[in-house]
């Protein structure tokens, strides 16, 4: 007679999953909203069931040993698939999620975001959007903060995030409407170049771009968002670089600026990317990208188009 496998507690590997990543039993705890105390019982837990112990308890961060590392390589496509099996279950009979946590830097929570949840609405039972800078959005993604991340860059280990392209979009310069016509390098030299916070990803590789042009402006002004840069540059106290979704942001200004010519390059753009934890949410990955190209070809871009006629032809791609 074949013996019944031994039952698979499915919180507490989810419990030493989380403390391998975060490795800290007291972070696990912040994270999953359970006490200490309850973290240590499951890890006991664990470790009886198995016979051996899970971790190195002289070392500082908390990692897992031999024994351990061969749990975490097993849990992790385990509690993914039950997360699948949860899922389809959902679906079959037509139920919520209890929770989906979604994370979006600013200017594609204020331009696409809305679309998203319209398109989520009874998807989950408690939907929440957060918004932020793209190293904060990717590190709430990796502690089980956040359940999918949309960012502007990733530096996540592939082995634990997935990460999909979602689109690219180009960099635009924007001038006072005494300079409209003339190119960007130019204007650059003769007004100051306002630009967004170093601490933003979008800063750096605007950076990147600027000095690929050849402008070594000298910094002056700096903002964290679109909304007093746009203002400064109406006002012709200097000039900007930016993008179509950060002119949307903020597109009461747009009356009071003009378009300049930017050269060509590679690095004349910037790329929106999709995360999620490897083998999870994939369903729900697959209906926002298709719903954030969908509201960027149908909403976004005409609405851009309508204001500013003069943007370049591609703007997205």
């Amino acid at each position: 007679m074949n013996s019944i496998a031994p039952p698979i507690d499915l919180r507490a590997l989810q419990v030493f999953v989380t403390v391998c990543e975060t490795a800290s039993m007291t972070e696990a705890a912040r994270v999953l909203g359970i006490s200490q105390s309850a973290i240590s019982q499951c890890i006991k837990v664990l470790e009886r069931e198995h016979g051996d112990v899970l971790f190195d308890r002289q070392m500082r961060p908390l990692r897992p040993n031999a024994a351990g590392r061969v749990l975490l390589d097993r849990a992790r496509p385990l509690l993914a698939h039950a997360r699948d099996v949860a899922l389809s279950v959902r679906a079959a009979t037509k139920t919520s999620l209890s929770l989906l946590r979604i994370g979006c830097v600013d200017s594609f929570a204020a331009t696409i975001g809305p679309a998203l949840v319209e398109q989520l609405v009874g998807t989950a039972e408690n939907l929440r959007m957060w918004s932020g800078l793209t190293p904060m959005v990717s590190e709430q993604l990796v502690n089980r903060e956040l359940d999918l991340a949309i960012c502007t860059e990733s530096t996540v280990d592939p082995e634990r995030v997935t990460q999909q392209l979602l689109f690219s979009e180009r960099f635009v310069a924007v001038v006072p409407l005494s300079h409209a016509g003339a190119p960007f390098v130019e204007v650059a030299r003769s007004i100051p170049l306002i630009r967004y916070s170093r601490r933003q990803m979008t800063a750096q590789q605007a950076e990147r771009f600027i000095r690929h042009i050849g402008i070594d402006a000298p910094p002056m002004y700096e903002f964290d968002a679109t909304d007093p840069l746009l203002s400064l540059v109406a006002s012709g106290r200097g000039c900007a670089l930016t993008t179509p979704l950060c002119l949307l942001q903020a597109r009461h200004h747009l009356p009071n600026v003009a378009l300049a010519p930017l050269p060509e390059s590679p690095l004349a753009k910037r790329h929106f990317f999709l995360l999620r934890r490897n083998g999870e949410w994939d369903d729900i990955a697959k209906l926002l990208a298709d719903c954030s190209i969908r509201t960027l070809r149908n909403e976004v871009e005409p609405t851009l188009r309508k204001a500013m006629p003069a943007l370049p032809l591609e703007l997205f791609n």
